[in-house]
């Protein structure tokens, strides 16, 4: 079978390398892809945006399954192109991807299907956004509607952080036309929790469990990125499987058929527990990023049985099983990340990584024989180990060997 995997970061790389142990693989193709990728099938260049492009790409090459790792070419319909066109795609159709491409239509289909979610209000002008502060304590969160790759989610602790925050997004436009309406919502407490499932619309499977580490710095503070680092399973979760499917899954999964919605993918849902109470922060209509990384280093079951199954929304065929395993995965990230930052600086020092460790391309490139820096998040160290110490202890020692000018990481992974 011919695989085509539609993106350029490390959740591209990792499952372009859980693809390449299937037997059914034959050829794996990437577009844009990256060097990691170009050492386990073929790169092509070409823009996720460009969707006749990639269509006839799928054409000529007679791709049997299409894999679309970003979020942007989901909601710009992608995944309803192809399908139209009588090629099987990974992915959710357009107007089930709304649910991440705005925050206002996301919380809307949280309220209306009973999922518990912070307490928030939708608006649309500046002035009316300084007047919905008042309805609201400090801390509290906003966050710009539309697609902002990790960037358009700001936590206020006070009236003047938040209003700085509502000018920069609602007024300065730093993040374009993502910000043109706004939701602003209570804060939530308690710990983080990242929660896959592959669903076909019919069916839904849980993953196994990750924490995502999404502030800069150590002890969870500072600005937000697009995740600096995961472990698998989420330390800070103990038994909570019969809660969340009942207070999050099962509505979630009528809400999809209440709204008529073609979900075939994967289904991301970013949670807040506090005391075994489950709230819905986010939903993502992709794989996350880093948490894919770990995620699908633990899955014994064949990814491409699995995808395969959902395009053709015979899921509940598959059983998939995990590898009791721990993982780990730290992002090094550029100086500067995620303001402004450099690109083209020399990488070196992944040859003398061991063997037990993977690194994933995340934001890397090829020029002249070297491999050099051109993104924020640069590079994903990733490991197996029996125990939430030893995979820190073997990502933690993968990092040292790895050299770029500027390089950052935290140093908490797993324990924050």
């Amino acid at each position: 079978m011919k695989v085509l995997i539609i993106g350029s970061g490390g959740r591209e790389h990792a499952i372009a390398f859980s693809l390449s142990k299937s037997k059914k693989v034959t050829e794996i193709h990437a577009i844009p892809g990256n060097p990691g990728i170009s050492k386990i099938g073929t790169c092509h260049n070409g823009s996720v945006e460009d969707l006749d492009f990639i269509l006839q790409f799928v054409k000529e090459h007679k791709i049997d399954l299409t894999v679309i790792g970003p979020e942007v070419p989901l909601c710009l319909g992608l995944a309803d192109l192809l399908e139209d066109n009588g090629f099987k795609v990974f992915g959710p159709r357009k107007y089930a991807a709304t649910l991440e491409g705005s925050k206002a239509f996301s919380k809307s289909f949280m309220e209306k299907h009973n999922i518990p979610t912070a307490k928030y209000v939708e608006v649309s002008t500046y002035e009316d956004a300084l007047e919905a502060l008042n309805k609201f304590e400090y801390p509290l969160v906003v966050k710009a509607d539309g697609l902002a790759a990790g960037k358009g989610v700001v936590i206020c602790e006070n009236e003047l952080d938040a209003k700085a925050a509502l000018k920069e997004i609602m007024v300065d436009r730093l993040l374009s036309s993502a910000g043109e309406k706004v939701v602003i919502e209570e804060f939530l407490k308690g710990f983080e929790c990242s929660l896959l499932c592959f669903t076909d619309g019919e069916t839904i499977i849980p993953m196994v469990s990750a924490k995502d580490h999404k502030q800069i710095f150590d002890g969870n503070i500072g600005p937000n990125t697009g995740g600096m680092g995961t472990v698998s399973p989420n330390p800070f979760l103990k038994d909570m499987d019969e809660i969340l499917k009942q207070e999050v899954l099962n509505p979630f999964m009528e809400g999809l058929k209440k709204e008529n919605m073609d979900y075939r993918g994967v289904i991301f849902i970013g949670l807040m527990i506090d005391n075994n109470h489950p709230k819905v922060l986010e939903f993502n209509v992709r794989f996350g990023d880093p948490e894919t990384q770990v995620i699908l280093l633990r899955l014994e079951t064949d990814l491409f049985d699995i995808m395969n199954a959902v395009a053709d929304k015979s899921l509940k065929d598959i059983n998939i099983t995990w590898k009791k395993e721990h993982a780990a995965c730290l992002v090094l990230a550029s100086k500067g990340y995620p303001g402004k930052y450099e690109k083209g600086i020399e990488i070196t020092g992944l040859d003398d990584v061991n063997e037990d460790v993977i690194v994933f391309h995340a934001g890397t490139k090829l020029e002249n024989d070297k491999l050099l820096t051109n993104g924020g998040r640069v590079l994903n160290v990733c490991a197996l180990g029996t125990s939430l110490e030893d995979v820190r202890q073997k990502v933690y020692n993968a990092e040292k060997s790895i050299k770029f000018e500027g390089k950052y990481s935290r140093k908490d992974i797993g324990l924050a």
